[in-house]
């Protein structure tokens, strides 16, 4: 939804979708307080210009579902575990948002009423259109899905403008650029390509659901100060994945 004033945003309504690694910062586990801060700092300012925020945060920087089943736990209760810990990363994100003076509700595809709102799609549009951000916890809902699907299905859910996947790089590369000096990196993608191609971007039924919805995908550093705004605003460095670049 590009608007025609140049002051305002060109999205309306978009989800941020960021993996439990990045709440991590430099420990080895766990939430980093700080990094924490500074990411509901950069939302505040986006928040601040008028966007609908959802957002979607993953676990793994406490457990992860997939390799709770490597080491031989059943993986429908690994995947559970993996959604508890997305509730305990959307509930510090709360905190730090609320913090910093923005509105935020969270809700979990998994009831705990102590702790959070059920996710009933009417009442979180009322909270968005109320210009409160929304954080959706426990993924769908369901074992053998991912954060990835459970924002691409939300993002969808919430007719968003775009998927805002905020990662360690700047983009979508050919090949791990902290590995290889050489990695070119793409402007933009299409979600068939990015699927043929293996790019680790979201994962094959997260990328399915966004090409069918024709939901674009942009992929931008969260390391960047004030690089989620940059990026809104169509500026700074990042890659869109869309049907045809």
């Amino acid at each position: 939804m590009v608007s025609s004033n140049s002051d305002s945003p060109k999205f309306k309504r978009v989800m941020l979708k960021i993996s439990g690694e990045a709440l991590m910062g430099d420990k080895g586990f766990g939430l980093n307080p700080p990094t924490v801060e500074r990411i509901a700092r950069e939302i505040k300012s986006v928040h601040a210009i008028g966007v609908e925020i959802c957002m979607v945060i993953g676990g793994g920087n406490i457990f992860r579902g997939l390799q709770g089943s490597a080491q031989g736990m059943e993986r429908t209760t690994a995947d559970y575990m993996g959604m508890l810990a997305t509730v305990m990363n959307a509930l510090a994100m709360q905190s730090a948002l609320e913090s910093v003076g923005v509105n935020t509700r969270v809700l979990s595809a998994i009831p705990m009423d102590q702790v959070s709102e059920p996710y009933i799609r009417r009442r979180a549009v009322r909270h968005l259109e109320k210009k409160r951000v929304c954080i959706f916890a426990a993924g769908t809902g369901n074992p053998y899905f991912t954060t990835d699907t459970a924002a691409t299905l939300r993002a969808s859910e919430m007719a968003c403008d775009a998927i805002f996947k905020g990662t360690k790089v700047d983009g979508v590369y050919d090949k791990d650029p902290s590995k290889f000096p050489d990695a070119e990196k793409f402007e933009s993608i299409s979600y068939d390509d990015v699927l043929s191609k293996h790019l680790k971007v979201m994962d094959a039924s997260a990328i399915a659901l966004a090409r069918d919805n024709k939901l674009p995908i942009i992929v931008f550093s969260l390391n960047e100060p004030l690089g989620f705004r940059a990026v809104l605003a169509g500026e700074g460095a990042y890659t869109k994945v869309v049907e045809n670049p």
